[in-house]
């Protein structure tokens, strides 16, 4: 959530920033703002809350944006905000000046202390602007920087980020350093672009990709003091602080719609390149390799109990994974809701192993959820999407899915991803614990690899059908999803995909709970979407399955079964049949939540809705 831009250099700051800005609006915002410091040496400030048009709509054709001539508007930064302090409104939206408007700071995260350091501004006499916990930074460096001028505002940053509480990045510009952009970052993202005589700073590399493929990684706690020549990096107590420099290998076409209608429908469609990328490399001589590995294999084999800890779809992988894990390594495995997980008090210690997965490596309740593990001393293990993301940093393992980037917020091709980096992490360990030969894990990897040219044929043969489905049952009220074994995550992504995409109620329940409660929902015409096992892998619950349907047709309901190809028995209770091919058990979740999340997919697009960028949500939640 909120996206963060900041340039120096020679070109036009406020077409630089837009543009930053549009590549960045994956991330979910519901205001937009820039601040430039122009020719004259004033800072330059629009915002609008609403889409990124709304903000264009307000700027000035020439101004700040400059002619990139000279000095004038040539440094400034931009953000996209999503609302936690403060509804989102245009006095909300970011870029927040002091009183004085000669500084202008943009923030992502929370500054947990900032009731108590308003009151001491409003207290000194400061009338302040917005309802916002970031507005008081800018009033905080202006005052730091207006006692020590001389100092520089790099300092003044450095002596109020010392006394900030919370998770943040902050970027700020001053109208009295024109050529100069100070940033700082704690537990929420930031990359330093390099460029030719220009330099970038921003939440992800998208923002900078058109002009630079060089990038700098800042750490926790450092700041980044950026003039058109180059960058300085300090800790918070101003000492040289590492980096680490990398080279952004993904090309812009991989975040552009490629002739599709919405990003989220290429993203479908490149989940069988996704798979592969995240399987390519992590067997070697016969063992299962991670990316990144700071445990010993007798650490591991003193592994004797697994906690799953994630949010949301990613959560939803990590119930697959606790199928892989217990039935290839023998141990238990609970999975967790990283939001409750440290309020809990679990039980961890030195032989407890704590997956945490996280598609951008800064999921707040998740990275909570590992700091609390290691606290506790408790071995952690990152599945994640971002290299050198926040999560990665402070564990102790790390295997990447290689997924690339996902701009639609709903998570899809990272979903089949994370499921597949599990069932990677649930191999490595067996292989270490001794519960599988090398010629068995062998075997598994080589089923993983074929399960690529399963999800390719599904999407041959399932899409076209599956929309026109979707059209069909768009005005629906409600639609339930009901699965058994692997099937029951996969009935609940499922049901995620179609509230968040198409903001109606949608509900998976495991299908042995049916009369348990959820049968009592069943009504004349309503879908219900039935995630079918195996009829050879899993023949008791397929007859289970069998009876569940029969039990909903009695009640007049609408069925959608995903069925196994080749699967006659259950053709006359389907109404709407979805075929897939035939995989073992544990892989059948990547090929049926393909067609579920075309489903959702199209119903939004039919109910009018943005299927790209759904209301309320984020596609990187940086704070709890």
């Amino acid at each position: 959530m909120c996206g963060i831009v900041g340039y120096v250099g020679w070109r036009g700051a406020q077409e630089v920033l837009v543009n930053g800005l549009r590549r960045l609006e994956y991330r979910g915002y519901d205001s937009a703002g820039v601040a430039v410091v122009d020719g004259g040496g004033e800072l330059e400030v629009h915002r609008a809350a609403g889409p990124l048009d709304n903000l264009v709509a307000v700027l000035p054709e020439g101004g700040a944006s400059g002619e990139a001539t000279g000095r004038g508007g040539t440094t400034g930064m931009g953000h996209t905000r999503w609302a936690t302090h403060g509804p989102p409104t245009d006095r909300n939206a970011h870029p927040h000046r002091d009183a004085s408007a000669r500084v202008a700071v943009v923030h992502n995260g929370i500054i947990e202390n900032f009731v108590a350091l308003r009151a001491e501004l409003e207290a000194d006499g400061v009338e302040l602007a917005s309802d916002t916990d970031s507005e008081v930074a800018a009033h905080l460096v202006a005052r730091a920087y207006a006692a020590d001028p001389d100092a520089g505002l790099t300092a003044a940053v450095r002596a109020v980020v010392a006394r900030l509480e919370g998770a943040f990045t902050l970027v700020f510009t001053h109208a009295d350093a024109p050529d100069e952009i100070v940033a700082a970052r704690r537990s929420s993202p930031l990359v330093v672009g390099v460029g030719d005589g220009e330099m970038f700073v921003a939440s992800d590399v998208a923002a900078f990709i058109d002009h630079t493929r060089e990038a700098v990684e800042l750490g926790q706690d450092q700041i980044v003091t950026l003039t058109r020549d180059g960058a300085v990096v300090t800790d918070f107590l101003g000492e040289p602080a590492r980096t680490r420099p990398f080279h952004v290998d993904w090309d812009i076409a991989a975040a552009e719609k490629g002739g599709h209608d919405f990003f989220m429908l290429k993203e479908i469609e490149e989940q069988p390149a996704a798979l592969a990328d995240t399987l390519r490399g992590h067997l070697v001589d016969g063992r299962i390799v991670l990316d990144e590995q700071r445990l010993s294999d007798q650490e591991l084999r003193d592994i004797d109990k697994v906690f799953v800890v994630a949010c949301g779809t990613a959560y939803h992988a990590g119930l697959l994974a606790k199928y892989a894990i217990e039935h290839w390594c023998r141990i238990p495995v609970e999975v967790e809701v990283a939001s409750e997980f440290r309020y809990r008090d679990p039980v961890l210690d030195r032989s407890t192993l704590v997956v945490a997965i996280s598609q951008s490596g800064e999921t707040a309740d998740t990275l909570e959820a590992v700091r609390h593990a290691r606290e506790q001393k408790a071995r952690v293990l990152a599945i994640c999407n971002t290299n050198g993301a926040q999560i990665p940093r402070e564990s102790d393992a790390v295997l990447y899915t290689h997924a690339g980037p996902e701009v639609g917020v709903a998570a899809t091709k990272t979903f089949t991803a994370q499921v597949v980096a599990c069932y990677l992490v649930g191999l490595a360990l067996a292989q270490t614990f001794g519960t599988k030969y090398a010629d068995e894990v062998a075997r598994e990897y080589a089923e993983l690899e074929a399960s690529t040219d399963a999800v390719a044929r599904v999407l041959e043969s399932v899409v076209e059908p599956t929309r026109a489905l979707a059209r069909e049952l768009a005005e629906s009220k409600a639609v339930l999803f009901l699965g058994r074994h692997v099937g029951f995550p996969v009935a609940l992504e499922g049901a995620l995909k179609l509230k968040e995409l198409a903001y109606m109620h949608a509900e998976g329940f495991a299908a042995g709970e049916l009369k348990h409660g959820p049968i009592a929902l069943i009504e004349q015409d309503l879908p219900v979407v039935v995630v079918m096992p195996s009829p050879k892998g899993r023949a008791i619950l397929h007859q289970k399955l069998l009876s569940n349907i029969r039990e909903i047709q009695a009640r007049g309901a609408r069925t959608i079964v995903v069925a196994e190809e080749g699967d006659e028995t259950v053709r006359p209770f389907a109404e709407h049949l979805i075929e897939i091919p035939a995989v073992s058990t544990l892989l059948q979740p990547l090929v049926a939540s393909v067609p579920l999340q075309v489903f959702a997919a199209e119903v939004a697009r039919a109910r009018g809705y943005d299927v790209d960028k759904p209301r309320n949500l984020a596609k990187s939640v940086t704070v709890e």
